[in-house]
């Protein structure tokens, strides 16, 4: 009788975990009904595998490390602290929003699809079109930009421990090659395999941070309170404080931006307009958490900011790291860091490709047919996959020729996902505002307080933005000048162009597949 029971409830289990398993491939179903889209790509991402896809793409505290010579110069320790702190908070407001959004239209078109559906029907086509360039483009630069700074740690490391090596700009290339390779083959070809693999990142994640925050912890000499909370200091020339805080920002926006990758994968996440939301909320809180640490951790154990940003190899936490190990170590200690920056990599090319295929599979790009075919053995987006890859190749050959011209482009990404996430953010307000009746259903809700946290956002993000386009330092000449305002117009008078020149007769927007409810 006891063994009749007990099987009764094993049963029991399993259909509780079928049932499960039936409402989330019915919710996926209804969001993309309701979109009008096919569900062409595999969803294999479970929650778990979506929060981890979300902490290791953003890899905040791990490039927050390795690129913060901006803050320094324009603030020194404190100033690197207390702008990324403001910077975290602002973003909270952004990432709330853009997961609401998330909810409402689970898709991997994100900004440009909730633009369209969301404002104005008399702008929604032009609007959604430019957005839609503005962020392919500022993934696809973004993309090449990881692969680069990965290149460049790499470079430096070798010149550790050898004072005749001297890095080229030919060198980094190659070894943005061997980063895009390495990214093409892991996201064709072990495509199956991304969710048990993402939890392992995730731990290996953690214990990178563990691991860097212990050695620093236990064998740095360690730098006073006051150094590091109130004493600010400008190397960039600039006269005041405030303004030279101001410029130094962009450091950790850069390293805020993308925290919303995880929603490019709402076609492969298992019930999407729950779990996107979630992993992509979470995940930037808890790298946030961390990435606070590991620079308090950081400044506390830099015995000098000049020294440090005049250090050989090009990188402050370098030279932290030698005051605290040996040039062995100080390659262990990074190469430990390195490993989820490469992964981190690895994942941005995967949702750069499927922001390019959902926007190519609404007929916003040229050779849209082709950028959008998905492998029907692998159900990936290889086409895109492959493209981004050669975008990110042929962006690096630049810097063989100019350096300068090279991060320019790659500049691009800041204020390029800065000006989508502020379309979107507007055309969400304006419907709550109007037309508060007509959104779709979410299941992650801001609740009453919604709208505030929503202007909030768009307030910081042109915030944000307006600094993303200042100089980084003065005397400004043609090196240093900051060329992102002119490739972001550029960027913007083109895709303009092509709206009036191609778009506004190929491409309707998703607007016109949702369907109401």
């Amino acid at each position: 009788m006891a063994s009749n029971k007990l099987v009764s409830i094993e049963i029991d289990v399993q259909d509780i975990g079928t049932y499960v398993h039936d409402m989330e491939t019915e919710y996926d179903e209804n969001d993309m009904s309701r979109m009008g889209k096919l569900q062409e790509l595999k969803r294999n991402l479970r929650p778990l595998a979506a929060l981890s896809f979300a902490s290791v793409l953003q890899a905040t505290w791990e490039f927050l490390l390795i690129s913060n010579t901006q803050a320094l110069d324009n603030g020194g320790m404190a100033g690197l602290l207390w702008t990324y702190m403001w910077t975290f908070t602002g973003f909270c407001f952004i990432i709330a929003s853009l997961s609401e959004m998330a909810s409402m239209a689970p898709t991997s078109g994100c900004q440009y699809h909730w633009v369209s559906e969301f404002a104005s029907p008399r702008y929604q086509r032009v609007l959604s079109y430019i957005t839609g360039w503005m962020s392919v483009l500022a993934w696809q630069a973004g993309a090449a930009s990881g692969s680069f700074l990965t290149g460049t740690v790499i470079q430096a490391l070798i010149s550790v421990g050898n004072e005749h090596y001297r890095p080229q700009n030919w060198r980094a290339t190659l070894l943005v090659f061997s980063m895009i390779i390495l990214i093409f083959l892991f996201n064709v070809y072990a495509g199956k395999y991304v969710s048990p693999i993402q939890n392992i990142l995730l731990v290996l994640h953690i214990l990178s941070w563990v691991a860097t925050v212990i050695v620093l912890w236990t064998m740095a000499p360690c730098q006073n309170a006051k150094s590091v909370f109130t004493e600010f200091q400008v190397s960039a020339g600039w006269d005041k404080i405030g303004l030279a805080l101001l410029i130094g920002q962009v450091s950790a926006i850069y390293r805020s931006l993308s925290s919303d990758a995880t929603a490019h994968m709402s076609e492969e996440v298992r019930n999407a307009g729950r779990y996107v939301p979630l992993a992509m909320f979470w995940g930037f809180v808890i790298n946030g958490i961390l990435a606070f640490i590991i620079i308090s951790t950081l400044l506390f154990a830099m015995p000098s900011v000049n020294n440090a940003l005049n250090d050989p190899s090009g990188f402050p936490f370098i030279y932290v790291f030698k005051q605290a190990v040996s040039p062995a170590g100080v390659k262990g200690l990074t190469a430990i860091i390195l490993i989820p920056v490469i992964f981190s990599n690895i994942l941005f090319n995967a949702s750069t490709a499927r922001q390019t295929y959902a926007f190519a599979r609404d007929k916003g790009l040229p050779f849209s047919t082709w950028i959008a075919t998905i492998d029907q053995k692998s159900k990936l987006p290889v086409n895109s996959i492959g493209l981004s890859c050669v975008i990110s190749g042929l962006l690096s050959l630049i810097n063989i020729g100019s350096d300068t011209a090279f991060n320019a482009i790659i500049s691009l990404n800041v204020a390029a996902l800065m000006w989508a996430y502020a379309v979107s953010i507007t055309c969400v307000i304006y419907r709550k505002l109007y037309y508060a009746e007509t959104l779709p259903a979410r299941r992650w809700s801001l609740g009453r307080y919604g709208i505030c946290v929503n202007v909030v956002a768009l307030l910081y993000v042109i915030f944000a933005l307006f600094w993303s386009f200042w100089p980084s330092e003065v005397p400004v000449t043609r090196t240093n000048f900051n060329w992102n305002v002119v490739l972001f117009s550029g960027v913007l008078i083109i895709s303009v162009f092509m709206y009036f020149a191609k778009g506004r007769n190929e491409y309707k927007g998703p607007v016109v597949n949702v369907k109401t409810t």
